[in-house]
C-alpha cells in the first residue's frame, strides 16, 4: 500500500467501492478512485497516469483523506475554509434524522431535506446546501422508506415483562412428556396482495385480479421444538375454527400429558364455546395468552408471513381451489424441512 495514506480497515474500502458505484459526480468520481488507487498499493505517480490527473491533484486529495476521511472528498474543505459537514454535524444528524419531525418543533410529520437543513442549523450552528444535505444523508446512511404500523401493548412494562418471561420460561423447562406451540390465525385472499417486485426500467408489472374476492382461513400451531406446522382450513374465522385446531392438536399428540397452546387474544381463543372445549379436555390442553399487540413474541407470524412472500403476494391464481393448493404444498415442503433439520440436530 502506498505510505502516503494510512492502512484502512478491509470494511472502510468496501464503503467506498460502494459510493463509488453510487456517485453520479465526474469530480467526485475521480477522487474516490484516487484514494482507492492509493489503498490498493498504486504510488501518486501510477496513479496520475492512470487517471490522467496532476501527481499534485492526487497529493492534494490523499491529504483531503488523511485529515477528514470520506467526507473530506464531498466539500473540497481546503478551499473552503473551515469545514461545515464535519464529524459532529454527522453525529447530529444521525440523531436527528431517526426522530420525527414534532419532536424539533415542526408539524409537518415527516422530514423533508429542507427542514433537516433548519434543524440541523439551530442545533449545530452550520447552514448547508439542500444537495449538500443529500449527501450528508447518504454518509449516515439514511434512506427513504416505508414506516411500520404499531400498536402499543396497553399494559405496564412490569406486567408484559412478566408475562413473557413466564412463557419463556415454560419452553425453557417444557418437560419431554409435553408440548408447547405457537398459534395463530392467517387470512389467505384470491384478490392478492400487492408487495414489491423487481421491474425493468420503465416496466410496471401487472398482477391480474378475479374482481370478486374469497377468503379462506388457515388456523395453524407452530411446534416449538420441531419447527413442524400443524394447521386446518375453514371458510370463516370462528371459535369452530379453533376448536377444530385443538381437536387435530388432541390428535397429533396422543402421547403428551399437556399441550401448551401460546397465542394471541382474538376474541375465538376466548369464547364461552372454546371454554367449554377446554373443560372437555380435562385439562390436557392449556393456553397462555400473550400480552396485547406483542405479535413479535409469536413465533408463528414469521412463518405467516413467508407463507404471503412465498405463496399469496401477488400471485397468479385464478380461482381459490388453486390457490389454497400452493398453499398447502408450501407449508407441506417447510414441514419436510423442519423435519429433516429436526432429526440432523439429533
Amino acid at each position: 500500500m502506498a505510505s502516503i495514506l494510512p492502512q484502512v480497515r478491509f470494511a472502510v474500502k468496501e464503503r467506498l467501492r460502494k459510493q463509488l458505484r453510487k456517485c453520479r459526480h465526474a469530480d467526485l468520481r475521480v477522487r474516490y478512485l484516487i484514494i482507492l488507487n492509493l489503498l490498493n498499493g498504486r504510488s501518486a505517480r501510477q496513479t496520475a497516469e492512470v487517471l490522467r490527473v496532476h501527481v499534485t491533484t492526487v497529493y492534494r486529495v490523499a491529504g483531503r483523506f488523511r485529515k477528514d476521511e470520506e467526507w473530506g472528498l464531498f466539500d473540497h474543505r481546503a478551499d473552503n475554509g473551515t469545514a461545515k459537514m464535519d464529524e459532529h454535524y454527522l453525529d447530529v444528524l444521525y440523531r436527528v434524522v431517526r426522530s420525527s419531525p414534532d419532536q424539533h418543533g415542526w408539524r409537518r410529520p415527516t422530514w423533508t431535506r429542507e427542514m433537516l437543513v433548519e434543524t440541523l442549523r439551530h442545533q449545530t450552528g452550520q447552514r448547508i446546501h439542500v444537495a449538500t444535505m443529500s449527501r450528508a444523508l447518504a454518509l449516515v446512511q439514511a434512506r427513504r422508506g416505508r414506516p411500520r404500523p404499531v400498536v402499543r401493548c396497553p399494559w405496564s412494562p412490569w406486567a408484559k415483562t412478566r408475562r413473557l418471561n413466564a412463557i419463556h420460561g415454560l419452553i425453557a423447562s417444557l418437560p419431554a412428556n409435553e408440548v408447547a406451540v405457537y398459534e395463530d390465525e392467517v387470512d389467505v385472499h384470491l384478490n392478492p396482495k400487492i408487495g414489491l417486485d423487481w421491474m425493468g426500467r420503465g416496466q410496471q408489472k401487472e398482477v391480474v385480479t378475479p374482481g370478486q374476492n374469497e377468503k379462506r382461513y388457515l388456523a395453524g400451531a407452530l411446534d416449538v421444538r420441531s419447527g413442524r406446522l400443524i394447521w386446518v382450513e375453514g371458510e370463516k374465522k370462528t371459535s369452530d375454527l379453533f376448536i377444530q385446531l385443538l381437536v387435530k392438536l388432541w390428535r397429533t399428540y396422543p402421547q403428551a400429558k399437556v399441550i401448551h397452546v401460546i397465542l394471541d387474544n382474538y376474541r375465538i381463543h376466548s369464547s364461552r364455546i372454546t371454554e367449554w372445549a377446554l373443560k372437555c379436555a380435562g385439562g390436557r390442553i392449556m393456553l397462555h395468552f400473550l400480552p396485547p399487540y406483542c405479535l413479535n413474541h409469536n413465533k408463528i407470524e414469521r412463518r405467516w408471513e413467508d407463507l404471503h412472500g412465498n405463496v399469496t403476494r401477488n400471485h397468479r391464481c385464478a380461482d381459490m381451489a388453486s390457490l389454497m393448493r400452493e398453499v398447502r404444498g408450501y407449508l407441506q415442503r417447510q414441514n419436510r424441512k423442519a423435519s429433516k433439520a429436526s432429526r440432523r440436530a439429533g
